[in-house]
């Protein structure tokens, strides 16, 4: 078993369990209380009755022993069910409606449902699951089924299990102390009103239908005579030709049947999309290899559906996303139960599609044109992932043009020729926006062109004389208006992460975090605030800050007459950790603007000191 095999099965074990839990525990915990809680009033209740039938000297003995043996056989927990006219009376009397009785009742058969319901609802995952190992169609149909089945499975159990929590928030309390706490009733009542409502729309809110991708399409007239190789590569393979090709900068190619965005554009039907990047190191054997292998992907119906999948479940895994959070955790866990048993289905219906459309290629091309085409895009992707993470671990703002495409094509034959190319090539992969691909070596095994680990470099580095690039008349304008929109966004998104890691050390510094993370005031009653920055906070009534590294935790209590924000120091109290509690009266209007702003300062400070101890340790190691 591989490590990812075996990193896969503990992530199915894990959510599997996490579902399990998600579906019976707060189910069989409120039919064990009821149970448990509606025996002892059956008993409470029979003793009561015996009692007073022993006081009553009218009722003679036969009476008794038939009523106490009427009332064991039908006790007060089970009258609320009970038809028969003959104990009609009995049943008005000890279950009207919003009784006690009854409330036990009703929670009996809301436990009971969630169970059953959620015992069929695994069975059903688990079927729809196990269809999708039978073929492609079958696949696509489970997923169908299974995202419509379980979409209407966690609406109900959403309900269900909020109006379970907010039943016991009364009765446990109200049962085992003979206490009830309104406070906790109303906290857990709006909380899981509130909560369910999020999370039923979510669950019901339809996910993005199409998908967005970063390029430029390619008309017929800007590319003539790649258009008509396309056809006559689709027409050899069978199969319609796409109806867009779209240029882009992504280190991959890849076909899609859904909806794809492409500047504010939305295309409908066959898209293939190019990199123009590694078309300009392939030759156009190379490409045509590849080509093909992603038409192939278009051959029949079977491919056809399996292509549409793929942004599918992009678009489950967003929506999954969604509903991740309160109440909706109910669904996220069954949904991602799913997903992992579909996941499986998925890994063994891609290598089988992969190594078809492999051969595709190789039959329409060559088996080494296919496999030299690999090994180039799998070494150019390794290179540029690792140029753009050392860009990204710079300590200082990055300006200008970053020229990633100039750094990655000079120093590509350079890394080909290093010593650690060949090991960083065992773990490298071919990039692809839907589907994970079978290793190298087994690919190439597959179209009979086994090339030795020795070749790798000389194939990586070779810079082919022709290439499908000079017959795309807008590919260098094209190319150079998405390295410069992303180049943009690489030195924003750096920028930011500036922003959580910088202590800040100097004005630059401070000025790139303040930017990100600016004093927030927050007004509170009295004409008091409280500030939120990124060194600390400064506490109502006072003008001096509290230092984020004077505090190890905080605690925020939600209440009817103010919240409060408990701040825990690493100092030592006379009982445990010292404290600091700050009476926010006046903050409603603001809380969750101001928890928010709370846990992202909190949260940028932790990573920053994270980052300053990693340096720290790795100078000492340098040195050592």
């Amino acid at each position: 078993m591989s490590a990812n095999d075996s990193a896969f099965r503990k992530d199915l074990a894990k959510v599997f369990a996490s579902a399990l839990l998600a579906l019976f525990l707060l189910p069989l915990l409120s039919y064990l209380f009821v149970q448990h809680t509606s025996s002892r009033w059956d008993e409470d209740f029979i003793e009561a009755v015996e009692r007073s039938f022993e006081k009553n000297p009218r009722l003679s003995a036969e009476d008794k022993r038939n009523n106490l043996a009427l009332l064991r056989a039908l006790p007060p927990s089970r009258i609320c069910d009970e038809g028969d006219p003959a104990v009609a009376s009995y049943r008005e009397q000890v279950c009207p409606t919003y009784s006690h009785f009854w409330q036990f009742n009703l929670a009996r058969k809301l436990s009971l449902a969630g169970l059953i319901g959620g015992g069929l609802t695994l069975l059903a995952a688990l079927a729809l699951g196990a269809i999708a190992f039978i073929n492609r169609r079958a696949q696509y149909l489970s997923f169908l089924l299974g995202w419509r089945l379980l979409t209407l499975v966690s609406a109900l159990e959403v309900v269900t299990q909020g109006s379970l929590a907010v039943w016991l928030s009364f009765w446990v309390t109200a049962y085992f102390f003979h206490i009830y706490i309104l406070k906790l009733i109303l906290l857990v009542g709006l909380v899981a009103g509130l909560g369910m409502f999020v999370a039923v729309v979510a669950i019901f809110k339809r996910p993005p239908q199409d998908m967005g991708v970063e390029g430029a399409v390619i008309a017929a007239e800007e590319a003539p005579v790649l258009w008509e190789h396309l056809r006559r590569l689709a027409k050899r393979l069978e199969t319609k030709a796409p109806d867009h090709v779209v240029a882009g900068i992504d280190t991959n190619f890849f076909v899609t049947e859904s909806p794809l965005t492409v500047g504010g554009q939305t295309l409908a039907g066959r898209s293939l999309f190019v990199s123009l990047p590694l078309l300009r190191q392939l030759d156009r054997a190379e490409a045509d290899a590849v080509l093909a292998h992603e038409l192939a992907h278009l051959h029949g119906g079977d491919t056809a559906s399996s292509a549409a999948l793929g942004p599918l479940l992009v678009r489950y895994d967003q929506y999954c996303a969604t509903v991740r959070s309160g109440f909706g955790m109910l669904a996220f866990y069954l949904l991602r139960m799913y997903r992992v048993i579909f996941e499986f289905a998925l890994r063994r219906d891609s290598r089988t599609r992969e190594f078809l459309a492999d051969r595709k290629a190789a039959e329409l091309v060559s088996g080494g044109a296919i496999v030299r085409a690999l090994i180039k895009v799998a070494a150019y992707a390794k290179f540029r992932g690792e140029i753009e993470s050392k860009l990204f671990a710079h300590e200082h703002q990055l300006g200008g043009s970053l020229g990633i495409a100039q750094h990655v094509a000079a120093g590509l034959a350079p890394y080909a020729a290093s010593a650690h190319f060949i090991d960083a090539m065992r773990t490298a992969s071919v990039p692809h926006p839907f589907d994970s691909h079978p290793p190298l070596p087994e690919r190439m095994t597959n179209v009979d062109h086994v090339v030795s680990e020795e070749e790798f470099g000389a194939i990586a580095a070779d810079t082919p004389a022709h290439t499908w690039v000079g017959f795309i008349h807008s590919a260098d304008t094209v190319e150079q208006g998405l390295w410069a929109a992303y180049e943009q966004q690489f030195a924003a998104a750096h920028e930011q992460s500036l922003a959580y890691r910088l202590e800040p050390a100097d004005e630059s510094e401070l000025a790139i975090v303040l930017k990100y993370f600016p004093p927030l005031t927050f007004a509170l009653s009295g004409g008091k605030s409280i500030e939120v920055n990124h060194a600390g906070l400064v506490l109502p009534g006072t003008t001096d800050l509290m230092s984020w590294d004077s505090v190890t935790n905080l605690k925020y209590e939600d209440g009817i007459g103010g919240d409060v924000l408990q701040i825990v120091h690493p100092e030592k109290g006379l009982l445990g950790a010292k404290t600091t509690k700050v009476k926010l009266k006046g903050i409603r209007k603001e809380r969750d603007r101001f928890k928010g702003a709370l846990g992202h300062y909190w949260r940028r400070h932790q990573i920053m000191r994270a980052e300053m101890a990693a340096k720290v340790q790795a100078a000492s190691v340098v040195v050592e």
